[in-house]
């Protein structure tokens, strides 16, 4: 099933436009094309393999098969693993903490992660999770799904900005309170040791394995289990006789062929610890949100001191002067080339006009969530598992909660929550993207 041509030039076009913009943004800083090209990896790597976190909650749910529950998993691993021994060799040289750490102090890479975590964590993490659900995607698979043409994705892309300033309020008043001051900061090394909390950390993630494992046992001994399907052209194609560099065959190969979920989610383990090696940060996506809600309503006209006062600073210097802004514009971008280059890119305005708020009511919950917690299911889960706080640990445990809450509440009122009738392939097929997401 060979592709056309158009869409590979257009998305060979996109390669040449973005080394353009990285070239236009180096001229102010070099950091902005090292956001914008790890930005482009990432939104690759999540459409090439359908990746996405809150199909690790959405996917079990509907199918009980765990390819992509038990790939997160994996992944977290791999990152636990390559961030504890980049914390360890830069606290061997001296290296502190970011939330200890002084003036003159070296900052252990990544650690600005370890986030201070009280009960806004728990009630924001628990509104992300249904947020999720109901936007059809976490913060990364928003913008995924707008770089694949998704529109309901724009609608819930601009409730999430627009929810991420209210939730920033709310978490500054609730840490002024006494309240707000009942919780904690944990690095988990200075517990249980780098190797202690490596341990501890397989541990955990090898107990939810065996219970994923379990779970898809039982759904198949009641017969409701579905295996994930790849659409015909997706799949590999047969080997010919003789290998041809410049051939169809190996284009499908490199750019056409869906990665699998393992792999998918080793290689944004590659990339997370790359962006803590090259920036001493670690991945973050709803800050940017933030600022981009904070820069459109005050150039309206509207007065946010003093609660904004500092993002105000930053959106005054100009969003594409913005890290995290550029990043985020960056995976975009990655998305609609991964479907450019595979000759399946598509607009897509196939859902129903009253799911409209359901989606908005989605965006607005992750980004008030979000900015609640203190982070997303990057910021604040991804990030914060890798770098070895507890606080990841706790989002977690609330998002599932939320995730599974919202799934059992809303199912079968959205097309994004799909039903459990998956009869056969097709109708999966049809649904992957959206369950995936």
């Amino acid at each position: 099933m060979k592709i056309g041509k158009t869409q590979p030039i257009i998305g060979l076009i996109l390669v040449v436009l973005i080394a353009v913009f990285g070239k236009y943004l180096s001229n102010s800083s070099d950091s902005l094309t090292l956001y914008l090209i790890t930005g482009v990896l990432l939104g690759y790597v999540l459409t090439r393999s359908r990746y996405g976190f809150a199909g690790g909650i959405k996917r079990i749910y509907f199918t009980g098969e765990g390819g992509l529950t038990k790939a997160l998993l994996i992944m977290f691993a791999v990152s636990i693993v390559a961030a504890a021994g980049i914390h360890w060799g830069a606290a061997a040289d001296g290296a502190v903490p970011a939330f200890r750490a002084a003036a003159t102090d070296a900052i252990i890479p990544g650690t600005t992660s370890v986030i201070f975590f009280n009960y806004a964590t728990v009630i924001g993490g628990f509104l992300f999770g249904v947020g999720m659900m109901l936007g059809g995607g976490c913060a990364s698979g928003t913008l995924t799904d707008l770089g694949e043409g998704f529109f309901r994705a724009f609608i819930t892309l601009c409730f999430f900005v627009l929810g991420s300033m209210p939730g920033y309020a709310v978490q500054k008043q609730i840490l002024e309170t006494d309240l707000g001051q009942i919780g904690a900061r944990i690095y988990l090394p200075d517990v249980f040791g780098y190797i202690g909390t490596v341990l501890l950390s397989l541990l955990l993630l090898l107990g939810l394995y065996v219970l994923t494992r379990r779970y898809e046992e039982s759904r198949k001994r009641m017969g409701y289990y579905q295996e994930t399907v790849y659409e015909e052209n997706e799949k590999p194609l047969k080997e010919e006789q003789g290998f041809k560099l410049f051939s169809y065959q190996t284009y499908h190969k490199f750019f056409v062929e869906r990665w699998s979920f393992l792999t998918g989610g080793l290689l944004l383990a590659v990339l997370f610890i790359f962006i803590i090696n090259t920036t001493g940060k670690s991945w973050g996506v709803t800050s940017a949100f933030n600022l981009w809600g904070v820069a459109i309503f005050h150039n309206l006209g509207f007065d946010f001191s003093p609660v904004f006062n500092d993002i105000v600073d930053t959106a005054n210097k100009g969003v594409l002067n913005d890290n995290g802004s550029i990043r985020n514009i960056g995976i975009i971008l990655g998305s609609t080339l991964a479907l450019l280059l595979a000759g399946r890119f598509r607009f897509d305005f196939d859902f129903r006009f009253k799911d409209t708020m359901y989606y908005a009511l989605g965006g607005f919950l992750m980004g008030f969530g979000a900015r609640l917690a203190g982070g997303c299911n990057i910021g604040a889960l991804y990030s914060g598992i890798g770098n070895l706080s507890l606080s990841g640990w706790v989002f977690m445990a609330t998002l599932i909660l939320g995730g599974i809450s919202a799934l059992k509440f809303y199912e079968g009122k959205v097309n994004v929550i799909p039903t459990r009738d998956f009869k056969c392939c097709k109708q999966t097929v049809l649904k992957e993207e959206k369950i995936n997401a």
